[in-house]
């Protein structure tokens, strides 16, 4: 326990630290992007694929946020009325857990069963908080997309290889930011369009009411 806390705090100085000095650098890459660019339309694409990539970014942010808020809140709340101990504890963890996609909830539905087992002595006890779980996730699923209008429609496949390759790479940091990565990714191929097969290619599927809101 000792070494996975170190590992993981100093995989949170980093972060820390490395945000810090993107913060403190400004614009300054953007600028010396734009003072190299050969022409005046190039200049003028990349300050906008900027400004829409930290438009998209934030709002997804956001919005994910304040809908892992509510996960957590309800989650809270159902381990407390199923009995199960510290459901402060089970809130905060399920708000931090939704900020990984697929593999997040997962783990999350697989160790509120766990937690259920050794808490209870018959199965469908057992099995209450993590069901809870499973349907407060679905709602959410349901929710957010349509909070987000289906803004960062990404293949679900490029997903799981994303967070397990950044999790890899950063540990829970970059799970934590393979997707706003991957998104940012697709929107700088949709722009450019020698890349836009590649964005096509990471996109996900839309459905045709997402297509007549988007148009």
């Amino acid at each position: 326990m000792f070494s996975g806390a170190r590992i993981m705090v100093a995989e949170f100085a980093t972060m820390v630290l490395l945000l810090f000095f993107l913060l403190r650098s400004g614009d300054l890459f953007l600028r010396r992007l734009v003072e190299i660019l050969p022409t005046l339309s190039n200049k003028k694409q990349a300050v906008d694929i900027s400004n829409e990539v930290t438009r998209n970014i934030s709002g997804y942010l956001v919005t994910i946020t304040l809908m892992n808020g509510a996960v957590g809140f309800a989650t809270a709340f159902a381990t407390y009325v199923f009995g199960l101990s510290n459901p402060v504890l089970w809130g905060v963890l399920a708000f931090v857990l939704n900020y990984i996609l697929i593999l997040g909830p997962l783990s999350g539905i697989a160790i509120l069963f766990l937690a259920g087992l050794l808490t209870f002595d018959t199965i469908w006890q057992a099995v209450l908080p993590a069901a809870s779980y499973l349907a407060i996730h679905v709602t959410e699923g349901a929710v957010t997309p349509l909070l987000l209008a289906r803004r960062f429609e990404l293949n679900p496949v490029l997903v799981i290889i994303s967070l397990v390759f950044w999790y890899w790479m950063w540990g829970i940091p970059g799970a934590l930011l393979a997707v706003p990565m991957l998104a940012s990714f697709k929107i700088i191929c949709d722009r450019v369009r020698p890349l836009m097969a590649l964005g096509h290619f990471i996109g996900g599927e839309i459905h045709a009411d997402a297509r007549s809101h988007q148009s």
